[in-house]
C-alpha cells in the first residue's frame, strides 16, 4: 500500500481506481492467512465497494471531494456510525441503541470522500495499552509474526489494518498513548493532536479530561491530511521545516529510564542523525513529569472518569467485561473525591509550569515506548508481567495527554529491526507547527535510510 499522497496522485493520473484499491484491501481483510478476522470487528465489504465505484464515477465527471477522495481507511470501533451500535470493543454494549448520526470526525472524512472499509478491533473500552481483546481476539503485530507479538493499544486493529494493507490509514483515539503506542510497536506513524483540535462528540469516551482523536498511517503526510480534515479544514501540503538551527529538548526525567537496548540504540541514532542535520539537541530536567507521576499515585484521571461512566454496567453486567479491564475499572471506585480534585488542580499547575520549562525548544524528543513489543504469550503468562508491561507502554506517552501537548510517533528503527518510535512533542495548540517539524524529522530518520 502506498501513502495517501501517492494514492491521491495515482488516482488523479488514472493509474489506478478507488475500486481497485478498495478491492485489494478487502481481499487482504478476507484472507484466511491474514489478521483480518482479528483486526476488524465489522467489515463494510459491499458498502465500501459501492462507495469506491461512486467515487470513480464522480472523478470521471471532474467531481473530486478532496485530495483523499476514494481512498480506503478504517476506523476504531469506538466511533459512532449512523444506524450502528458503538461497542467500543466490548460485548456488554452489543444491544445498546444504535447511533443516530456519524461522529463529527467521521462525518468530515466521509464528506471528503474517503471510503471506510470497516471498524477495527481495540482493547475493550480503550482501557489498556497492550491491544489485547478477550472478546474479539488479539491481532498480531506484523513484526516477528511467527512468534506472535502484541500490536499495542488501544488502537490495535487499526494499526494492523495499515501494516497489513487492509486500509491506507486508520483513525484512532489517544487518551494515554492509544495512537502513539501501536504506531511505535508496529513501525508506522501516529499523530495525537491537542485535545480541542478535533471534536470528541460521537467517540466513546475513556477519560473526558484526556481523550483525543488522531490518525495512524504509513507516513507523516498521511496523518497530516487526515488530521486537517477531521479538524474541519482541507487536506493540503504542509511545508517541511528545516532542521538546521532547530532546537530539540530531551527530557531526562523518567522518559529515558530503563530503555530496552533496541530502543536505546534506535533513539541514540535518531538524535545523532538530527544533530548531523543541523539541529541542536539539549538534555534537560523536566520536573513537571515527576510531579505528574507523583500526583497520580493517589488519583488517576482514567480510573475515576472511566469508573463513573461504567459503574452501572459494572454493577449489573460484570460478567460481560474482560476481567482484566473490569479489575482496572473498579479501582476507580476507591479513589477519594478530594484526591481527584487535587489532581485537577495539579494538572492546571503542571501545564503552566511545563509551558515555561519547554518554551526555549522547538519540540521535545523521547522514545515513544521504552520497550519493544512483548509476545502475547508473555502478556498472558502472569498478571504481574501484564500489569508491569502495560504501565511501561503508557509511561512515556500518558504525561503528554495530561499536559495536553500534540505529539508524533515516528519510526526510527533500522529496517528489519524491532519497531521503535520516536516521540516528537509540541506546544499545546501548536499542532500545525509540530506537523511541519514532524515531516522534517521523518525525512531524516525514516527506517529506509
Amino acid at each position: 500500500m502506498r501513502t495517501l499522497p501517492e494514492l491521491s496522485r495515482d488516482l488523479a493520473l488514472g493509474k489506478t481506481t478507488s475500486e481497485k484499491i478498495v478491492h485489494t484491501c478487502l481481499e487482504n481483510i478476507a484472507s484466511p492467512a491474514g489478521e483480518g478476522a482479528r483486526a476488524f470487528i465489522t467489515v463494510y465489504a459491499d458498502v465500501a465497494l459501492e462507495a469506491a465505484r461512486a467515487s470513480d464515477i464522480a472523478r470521471g465527471k471532474g467531481q473530486i471531494a478532496s485530495a483523499i477522495a476514494g481512498i480506503p481507511i478504517s476506523i476504531k470501533d469506538l466511533f459512532d456510525v449512523q444506524g450502528e451500535v458503538t461497542r467500543a470493543g466490548s460485548k456488554v454494549l452489543t444491544y445498546a441503541p444504535p447511533a443516530t448520526s456519524d461522529a463529527p470526525a467521521i462525518a468530515r472524512l466521509r464528506a471528503a470522500g474517503v471510503v471506510i472499509v470497516g471498524r477495527t478491533n481495540m482493547t475493550e473500552f480503550a482501557y489498556g495499552a497492550h491491544g489485547m481483546n478477550a472478546h474479539y481476539g488479539t491481532p498480531m503485530n506484523s513484526w516477528d509474526r511467527g512468534i506472535g507479538r502484541i500490536p499495542g493499544g488501544s488502537t490495535s486493529g487499526g494499526a494492523i489494518s495499515v501494516t497489513d494493507d487492509m486500509a491506507a490509514a486508520t483513525i484512532g483515539s489517544d487518551t494515554g498513548g492509544s495512537v502513539r503506542i501501536p504506531a511505535a510497536l508496529c513501525g508506522i506513524v501516529g499523530f495525537k493532536p491537542t485535545q480541542a483540535r478535533i471534536p470528541l462528540a460521537g467517540a466513546f469516551p475513556l477519560s473526558f479530561s484526556r481523550d483525543s482523536i488522531g490518525p495512524l498511517g504509513r507516513s507523516a503526510a498521511c496523518c497530516v491530511w487526515l488530521d486537517q480534515i477531521m479538524a474541519g479544514g482541507a487536506a493540503k501540503t504542509v511545508a517541511t521545516s528545516s532542521l538546521k538551527g532547530m532546537r530539540f529538548g530531551v527530557p531526562t526525567t523518567i522518559l529515558l529510564d530503563g530503555l530496552a537496548p533496541q530502543v536505546a540504540q534506535a533513539f541514540a541514532r535518531a538524535l545523532t542523525t538530527l544533530s548531523a542535520a543541523g539541529a541542536t539537541i539539549e538534555e534537560f530536567d523536566f520536573p513537571a513529569l515527576q510531579q505528574e507521576a507523583d500526583g497520580r499515585k493517589k488519583a488517576n484521571f482514567s480510573a475515576v472518569e472511566a469508573y463513573a461512566l461504567h459503574r452501572m454496567r459494572l454493577a449489573t453486567h460484570l460478567d460481560q467485561f474482560d476481567p482484566r479491564v473490569a479489575k482496572r475499572l473498579l479501582l476507580g471506585a476507591g479513589i477519594n473525591a478530594a484526591d481527584y480534585v487535587d489532581l485537577l488542580l495539579l494538572r492546571r499547575a503542571l501545564i503552566a509550569l511545563a509551558n515555561v520549562t519547554t518554551a526555549r525548544f522547538d519540540a521535545l524528543l523521547a522514545p515513544t515506548v521504552p520497550i519493544i513489543a512483548p509476545t502475547i504469550a508473555e502478556m498472558e503468562s502472569s498478571e504481574a508481567f501484564f500489569l508491569q508491561t502495560n504501565g511501561l507502554l503508557l509511561r512515556n506517552c500518558a504525561p503528554f495527554n495530561v499536559l495536553d501537548r500534540p505529539c508524533w510517533s515516528l519510526p526510527c528503527h533500522r529496517r528489519g529491526d524491532a519497531p521503535v518510535g520516536l516521540m516528537v512533542v509540541g506546544e499545546s495548540m501548536g499542532d500545525e507547527r509540530l506537523q511541519s517539524i514532524g515531516l522534517a524529522v521523518e525525512a531524516a530518520i525514516a527506517p529506509s535510510r
